[in-house]
């Protein structure tokens, strides 16, 4: 372990799982401003940063809690049993709502972002304890390269050539649909699917390189961060001319776009908080100290108000919202985003009592 935290760390974190609850709980999901909504298909949008920054982060604990672990066989029970844990999290959110207590196992989501977060974490875990710097580099790129090709090259089984577009000719799409038909979030493909986790991995693994800048005798750390930054961002954008940033695809220019901005804006935060030690944020912090935990409450919560009622017609979130929110005078666009914020800070005054209380849940 790293013996002083890197506060930067801390409050990235904390700001991602912020972002994930504002752009998963607009007050009406008819009016949301464009950036917090995902890109229909190729593009970027700010909602788009959210779960690869969060991997990314997952990537730099990964190179702080293992780094002095290579060769104890003991560590990999608990990362098989962690990753496990966020499998079975994943689940019990596709299962607990709609479906509880009338399970519909034919009709449940297999997929999704805890699932991914589990699965890569494993992967990622068992890649760093067990592979050198060059190999993890080789791996990462192997991934990039291969997963492109595999995408636009490879023929379908039924011999058509594969396309980047949404539907069954996409190679992502086509194995969703084949392999986990009926078990996934859209009838033709699934933003968490089986074949778009293998450049999710090279996300995370790119967390573990900045990790290990991190905690390196490397000086002036951030203007290096800055440097890996762009690369990655001019890359990605230079790859995206051939290979179409897309997040339900996660391309591998949306890895290495995603990545290089995670590294700027951390290599930022490591310059203010951890260099000219600026004291700011506190409140992002405590957030991201109990991250996963936060994140799997507001996802149960929000899924409750949305479901039960209050009457035949009016769910509790629908009550909230246009009982202390919706005013003829404003917006319902500006409506639907203060909703949003309001959720954040509740989130944010929950995650401030269990710090207080020192309650940090582990998953």
């Amino acid at each position: 372990m790293i013996k002083k935290r890197i506060q930067s760390v801390d409050f990235l974190r904390g700001l991602t799982i912020m972002l994930m609850i504002l752009v998963n709980t607009p007050g009406d999901w008819s009016y949301v401003y464009t950036p917090l909504l995902h890109a229909e298909w190729n593009g970027l949008t700010l909602a788009d940063f959210v779960f690869p920054f969060f991997l990314f982060i997952v990537g730099i604990s990964i190179s702080f809690v293992y780094r002095n672990k290579k060769g104890n066989t003991d560590v990999y029970k608990k990362i098989v049993t962690r990753s496990l844990k966020l499998i079975m999290l994943g689940l019990f959110l596709n299962v607990f709502l709609p479906y509880f207590p009338f399970l519909e196992i034919t009709s449940i989501r297999i997929p999704g972002v805890l699932q991914r977060i589990g699965i890569v974490f494993c992967i990622v875990s068992v890649l760093y304890l067990n592979f050198n710097k060059k190999q993890l580099i080789f791996t990462a790129i192997t991934i990039l390269i291969g997963y492109w090709l595999w995408l636009v090259c490879m023929p379908l089984p039924d011999g058509t050539s594969p396309t980047l577009e949404r539907g069954v000719h996409n190679w992502a799409n086509y194995l969703d649909y084949r392999i986990l038909k009926g078990h996934i979030w859209k009838p033709d493909y699934d933003p968490e699917g089986i074949l778009s986790t293998l450049p999710a991995i090279v996300t995370t693994i790119t967390g573990v390189f900045i990790g290990q800048v991190l905690v390196s005798e490397i000086q002036r750390k951030h203007i290096f961060l800055y440097v890996i930054g762009a690369c990655f961002i001019v890359v990605g954008y230079l790859w995206s001319i051939f290979f179409p940033i897309n997040k339900a695809l996660w391309s591998s220019s949306f890895v290495l776009v995603t990545s290089g901005y995670a590294t700027l804006f951390l290599g930022l935060f490591h310059y203010l908080m951890d260099v000219k030690e600026y004291r700011f944020g506190n409140a992002v912090k405590y957030v991201g100290a109990n991250a996963i935990s936060i994140y799997f409450l507001s996802s149960i919560l929000s899924k409750s108000f949305y479901l039960i009622k209050i009457d035949s017609q009016t769910s509790v979130h629908q009550f909230i919202f246009e009982t202390f929110f919706v005013y003829q005078s404003m917006d319902k666009l500006l409506s639907s985003f203060f909703y949003a914020i309001s959720v954040v800070g509740f989130y944010t005054l929950f995650a401030y009592f269990l710090y207080k209380k020192n309650i940090f849940i582990k998953v």
